[in-house]
């Protein structure tokens, strides 16, 4: 959607959640997630985020989904190192292997667009296996957010409904989509650390394309 604001064109920041979680404890940490983007639309008279919501099984889904262009792309699941780093849902049937995501890259298959923010709503995915493995099935640069610990329901909510209360702060105007993302998340870890008297587990990075992830990328644009 297109909204004009004093006379400027401004695209409206286009949010995609991912849940792989599955079950109902993530259903409610998205459903609130979902509630805080519609509080943050309800004070304009046009909405300013649009928002796609998939919860799906369906591999294609959701390959299509992480590598959907979008402003923000949040995936909502467990993280899981033991092997490779992946995506898991509760019951363990649906996985995402970043691994065979980064295989698929060099396939000719579409990887993690660049210029997104990717919010990985998942134990310890801040780490550096993980982020290395992000790397690997990037086409472009993106700002990451990621946790360096095991979290739950409460310190998601939190650092999640100050990071998209931020996002649109002064609209956007004159900012990037990445710009954005990382002054929203800094702003998020701080308020964070104010309301819990702790440190804020959610960790703000800009990552690049791997060597490997570009040489995916030549091999396929051949």
């Amino acid at each position: 959607m297109i909204n004009f604001w004093e006379g400027i064109v401004l695209r409206n920041r286009l949010v995609t959640l991912l849940d792989l979680g599955l079950d109902e404890s993530f259903n409610a940490a998205m459903a609130f997630v979902q509630g805080v983007l519609s509080n943050v639309n309800a004070g304009y008279t046009v909405p300013h985020l649009d928002v796609d919501f998939v919860r799906s099984r369906d591999p294609l889904t959701i390959q299509g989904a992480i590598s959907s262009r979008c402003d923000v792309l949040h995936v909502m699941a467990h993280g899981d190192h033991s092997a490779s780093p992946s995506f898991v849902s509760s019951d363990g049937a649906t996985e995402v292997d970043l691994g065979v995501l980064a295989e698929g890259l060099a396939r000719g298959l579409d990887g993690i667009a660049g210029g997104a923010v990717v919010i990985a709503d998942g134990c310890k995915t801040g780490i550096g296996i993980w982020q290395r493995a992000i790397r690997d099935c990037l086409e472009g640069e993106i700002t990451y957010i990621g946790t360096t610990a095991n979290i739950g329901w409460h310190e998601s909510t939190v650092f999640c409904s100050a990071f998209y209360g931020s996002l649109l702060r002064d609209r956007g105007r004159g900012r990037s989509a990445a710009q954005q993302g990382m002054d929203a998340a800094e702003r998020a870890a701080k308020a964070y650390e104010v309301l819990t008297d702790r440190k804020c587990p959610f960790r703000v990075s800009t990552l690049t394309p791997s060597s490997r992830a570009k040489r995916a990328i030549r091999g396929a644009n051949g």
